[in-house]
């Protein structure tokens, strides 16, 4: 029976971390945004032809890695504002493979404090936004209130986009210097800065979750 906030009469849902996920009604696709640096780091790094250890990725982001973990039986995408059109159109891809009505929920992972609460993350709203925003470019446009109010609140902010998250607190806390940096570089990863984590379509390169491996989406 549907509940007051499972989203569950909308194609396109938007929702806050694991917490957030877990209130959704179950959906075909989950897409995961942490952009600062889980998403926009392995889609980098599927970009260039690797593959990403699941496992390992849970050892140095417990933002994105957890959500991912949570979503269930759905097919998990990794989006970031350097790869948000082309997960959109793998959304889209994913529709025509089932031949049938494909709901999406797109998962903003924010920042889970050392106290268990979970911080807001611009950055991550302005990724999920624009994902949402892009997949009501082409067509998948009956969306939630919650996931309406995300694309717009990046419609309208794309031009600052650049200034407000290199500006955010969870960029100027990477430039501080963070412990997952190093275990990053030590799985042989090149953490994506800030800056280039801003830049909108930089790559078509979407991961997927294929087991224990992210992998490039085809």
């Amino acid at each position: 029976m549907p509940q007051p906030f499972d989203q569950s009469s909308y194609q396109v849902r938007f929702e806050w971390g694991v917490a957030g996920l877990e209130r959704l009604a179950p959906a075909d696709v989950v897409v995961v945004v942490d952009v600062l640096r889980f998403s926009s780091t392995v889609t980098d790094a599927v970009a260039a032809g690797r593959t990403v250890s699941f496992t390992d990725a849970g050892a140095w982001s417990r933002n994105g890695a957890a959500v991912a973990a949570a979503a269930g039986e759905g097919t998990v995408l990794i989006g970031s504002l350097r790869n948000a059109a082309a997960t959109a159109r793998a959304v889209l891809e994913i529709q025509t493979r089932r031949q049938q009505r494909t709901s999406v929920t797109v998962i903003a992972a924010g920042e889970l404090t050392d106290a268990g609460d979970l911080r807001f993350a611009v950055e991550d709203l302005l990724g999920a936004g624009t994902i949402i925003a892009a997949l009501s470019d082409l067509g998948a446009d009956h969306t939630s209130p919650e996931a309406a109010a995300a694309c717009e609140s990046a419609r309208g902010l794309r031009r600052a986009l650049r200034h407000l998250l290199t500006a955010s607190g969870s960029a100027k806390e990477i430039v501080a210097g963070v412990q997952a940096t190093a275990k990053m570089e030590a799985a042989g990863l090149t953490p994506t800065d800030p800056k280039a984590a801003a830049e909108v379509d930089a790559t078509d390169a979407v991961p997927v979750l294929d087991g224990d491996e992210f992998v490039a989406f085809v």
